[in-house]
């Protein structure tokens, strides 16, 4: 039969009532509580103040030095019940720090000065068992140490150093994870780690910088990402003097303006720097959103340059300080950009037509037409069918997209990029609605004007549903819809519906 009597008095038993709520306290908080940081405090909180209320129950104080007159089995047992309590009460504490003393939203890493107070609360806790529980001299304890501290502090500078320099940089906080920094000694990358000895930085090559905390600490360095993350990158170009500066700055303004990398406010500038007998220098000043994106913007706004400056009938000039001359030669001839020529030049900037013959572009150019669409005008409705390939021969075009009451802009178009062509070869409509941001111009190759160059060669069929295919393929991953790789199974819908339409 059970004594109920003993197993009473079991579990009345000081020591086994504070072994139940540590125990139940510990499965609790470290376990059931896991991954929940508020919760498992108050829980933790919760536990620790019923250990407390229960020791105090029954007259034992676990900051207080034990009796001497008890057995040697009390004593062992009463150490083990204050000992459960400082663990309790140290853990409450780096809960309530883990909590609230949150310097900045990122990894553990980047909180350094916080695991050292959680450290502090340790040896704190460590230092109140050896005097409370063990009933050891801490002053001595602490006065031997203090040697051994000089020694091992001699012997430890570098690292003390990165230390305490990683505590000065996380409370100075002049950069944070994922910001950009250049050193005075030429390194630039992007901030990946910091921890109690080093900050990691990830360069443009991709290569990992381990820069210690205390080199850190005495550089000069330069935060890309500081204020904001947007990043203001300075361009310059050179152009032949042979137009008025302002038509330039004009034409170089319609650049940004067609640009889909960089942020429309604040609003790009364009600045005429210098003049001279041979050349005009213009700066073109703008700005990304990231400092990672500012490669991607430079190759995009040389490329528009390229393009609108041959639109404009510009000519670059040689930079200052180059061995080539700095005037043009005056027999030279330079065939414009624009006149008969214009057509068959637009159809070799396309590679929708690319595959095409000499032959076979001129006999597609003389059916070209032109046409001007004026600033704000439109020039195809969202989800019109276009009948013809409008190709843009100068100005800037934007297509928007409005979905209810929200509307967002796919891209912008420059000069030799085109719009249609889905409508032209497979009767598809317009993704936005098309606008002219300033004065256009294109030129249109209609349905008719395309039918006997594919009846003549069907196969160029093919090589346009292929291309269009990925057109497609990447205007939808711009949208969201799609991750651009079921551009081939599109081929053969798209290769039948052109063969249907121009009746092939």
């Amino acid at each position: 039969m059970v004594d109920y009597a003993h197993l009473s008095n079991v579990i009345a038993d000081p020591i086994v009532q504070t072994g139940m709520v540590a125990a139940i306290g510990a499965l609790v908080t470290r376990i059931l509580l896991r991954g929940r940081p508020t919760l498992r405090l108050v829980g933790q909180l919760a536990f620790f103040l019923a250990l407390t209320a229960l020791l105090l129950y029954h007259g034992i104080l676990p900051y207080a030095v034990g009796p001497a007159d008890i057995s040697t089995l009390e004593r062992v047992f009463l150490g083990i019940v204050k000992v459960i309590w400082w663990v309790n009460a140290a853990w409450s504490l780096i809960g309530v720090v883990r909590v609230f003393l949150i310097l900045e939203q990122k990894p553990r890493e980047g909180r350094l000065l916080q695991d050292l107070v959680v450290g502090i609360i340790y040896v704190a806790a460590v230092l109140s068992i050896i005097a409370y529980v063990f009933n050891a001299p801490v002053g001595t304890l602490i006065a031997t140490s203090g040697a051994v501290a000089i020694v091992l502090g001699l012997a430890l500078q570098s690292t003390l150093g990165d230390v305490f320099s990683g505590i000065a940089l996380n409370l100075a906080k002049p950069y944070g994870i994922g910001d950009w920094l250049v050193l005075s000694n030429g390194i630039e990358g992007k901030v990946v780690e910091t921890n109690w000895r080093a900050t990691h930085l990830l360069t443009g090559a991709n290569d990992l910088v381990v820069v210690p905390n205390s080199d850190l600490a005495k550089a000069r360095l330069t935060n890309l990402s500081s204020p904001e993350r947007s990043h203001g990158v300075t361009l310059t170009v050179r152009f032949r003097s042979s137009t008025a500066p302002s038509t330039m700055a004009d034409v170089m303004r319609a650049v940004l303006l067609s640009s889909n990398s960089i942020l429309a406010q604040p609003e790009p500038s364009v600045q005429i720097v210098s003049l001279d007998g041979g050349a005009v220098e213009l700066e073109l000043d703008f700005r990304v959103a990231d400092r990672a994106l500012a490669g991607k913007a430079k190759s995009e706004i040389f490329d528009l340059v390229f393009r609108h400056a041959k639109a404009a009938g510009l000519s670059l000039a040689a930079p200052l300080g180059s061995a080539g001359p700095q005037f043009p030669d005056p027999n030279e001839v330079e065939m414009p950009f624009g006149f008969h020529t214009t057509p068959r030049r637009l159809l070799d900037a396309i590679p929708l037509f690319a595959s095409l013959t000499e032959d076979e572009k001129e006999a597609l150019a003389s059916t070209m037409t032109r046409r001007t669409f004026r600033k704000g005008e439109t020039l195809a409705e969202q989800g019109e069918v276009l009948k013809s390939l409008m190709i843009v021969r100068s100005g800037v075009v934007t297509v928007n997209r409005r979905d209810g009451a929200s509307e967002m802009v796919l891209g912008r178009l420059a000069p030799g990029d085109c719009l249609g062509e889905g409508g032209l070869l497979t009767e598809a409509g317009e993704l936005g609605s098309v606008k002219a941001l300033t004065l256009v111009v294109v030129y249109e190759i209609t349905q008719e004007g395309l039918a006997p160059l594919l009846r003549d060669r069907p196969a160029i069929a093919d090589e346009l549903a292929l291309l269009l295919a990925k057109r497609n393929a990447s205007e939808q991953l711009r949208l969201g819809r799609g991750d651009g790789a079921n551009a081939a199974s599109t081929i053969p819908p798209l290769r039948a519906r052109i063969r249907q339409l121009f009746k092939l």
